[in-house]
């Protein structure tokens, strides 16, 4: 058609034909207006992730109608949360409160939002930005840090976070919400993620008498009563240097054991009877360790301390849970290949004190050293 022929078919003056086909300049009160775009516009047929807006239009259509979010979902061949989150997020609200899903409304407010990259919530947030900054200074994990803003900030939930957003704002590239030199103090100190690997099976090692850990008495393996603790070493290069690991089952409240003569049987037998001394007699029930050399006078310590030592079976680390997560936990502050026999006793308690004063899930946020408290007051 000509462009007369068009005007006059649609139904308008040619003037306003020319205003529609070439745009509009703003003038006072007249508002600027884009010219047609002449190229019309297909949408692909091919299935996307994402509504396109024939979706958008097929659900208003039939939210109109009073058809089920399920009905709509099936439909399309989406998922219903798919369907209620759109409407939730695209929905145009009205002046009385209530609502209306207009579908070029919604098309054009995901299209603002989809461009990448976009600042995160992190560096959105100030406030929230420090409190993560400076608990991840204090070695806090990112999962125990999220719970902590949820319980400090229960009723603002602008300063909620999950873990992997804190760990996405230290690991993708771009983000740039937190400082990069802080992934020294995750656990692992890594700058980048990783898969995990298995770990190399262990040696078994004679250890004469062994009560094995299947004689062990109930009440440990379900941890309800204190007093059952789990040991082990963590050992310095070429195994020249170690340090004893106490924790108990119930709180996982961590002793550290200084051993300044070395990680011998007599020497770690010595430190030990010197550290459980200092406990009360509820909290002395028994002792797991792994097979390992250093126990080798197991019976000198049970008779000493009055706490039966029981053993785990060989290559089953899983059965000291709780010990090998802490001794995880220990090498923030003691790194492989250092020398362990560098750090004074004075330098061991301040490290467990600080890992006793951390949150923990497995105690549902409570720190050890609160869950002590409580098993002491009663």
């Amino acid at each position: 058609m000509s462009f007369a022929e068009a005007a006059r078919t649609v139904g308008i003056s040619t003037r306003t034909g020319e205003r529609w086909r070439n745009g509009r300049g703003a003038s006072g009160r007249i508002k600027a207006y884009p010219p047609i775009n002449e190229a019309p516009v297909t949408e692909p047929t091919d299935p996307s992730r994402y509504l396109r807006e024939a979706d958008r239009v097929h659900i208003a259509d039939r939210l109109q109608e009073k058809a089920t979010i399920r009905a709509i979902a099936a439909e399309l061949g989406r998922s219903p949360s798919t369907i209620s989150r759109e409407i939730r997020r695209n929905r145009t609200v009205l002046a009385n409160g209530r609502w209306r899903y207009r579908p070029f409304a919604a098309q054009r407010r995901a299209d603002a939002r989809r461009p990448r990259p976009k600042t995160g919530k992190i560096g959105q947030n100030p406030e929230l930005h420090d409190f993560i900054q400076s608990h991840l200074a204090l070695r806090w994990s990112p999962e125990q840090i999220c719970h902590a803003l949820r319980r400090r900030f229960t009723h603002r939930p602008e300063m909620h976070v999950t873990h992997e957003t804190i760990y996405q704002a230290l690991y993708v590239q771009g983000r740039g919400e937190l400082r990069r030199e802080l992934t020294q103090a995750l656990r692992t100190g890594r700058a980048i993620r990783r898969p995990r690997r298995l770990a190399d099976r262990r040696r078994s090692r004679a250890v004469k008498n062994m009560v094995m850990i299947s004689e062990r008495p109930a009440e440990a393996a379900d941890r309800a009563v204190p007093g059952h603790w789990e040991g082990d070493l963590i050992v310095g290069p070429s195994s020249r240097s170690a340090i004893a690991t106490l924790v108990e089952r119930s709180t996982r409240y961590l002793m550290l054991v200084h051993l300044p003569d070395g990680h011998s049987a007599a020497a770690v037998r010595d430190a030990l009877i010197t550290t459980v001394k200092t406990l009360p007699p509820h909290l002395k029930r028994s002792l797991t360790w792994d097979q390992g050399t250093e126990m080798a006078a197991h019976h000198g310590f049970s008779i000493a301390t009055n706490v039966p030592v029981y053993f785990c079976d060989p290559a089953s680390p899983w059965q000291r849970g709780s010990n090998e997560n802490t001794n995880g936990l220990l090498r923030q502050y003691f790194p492989k290949g250092t020398d362990l026999s560098t750090h004074t006793p004075e330098h061991l308690h301040a490290v467990a004190t600080e890992l006793n004063s951390r949150p923990r899930k497995t105690l549902d946020w409570e720190t050890p050293a609160e869950r002590l408290h409580k098993l002491l007051a009663t």
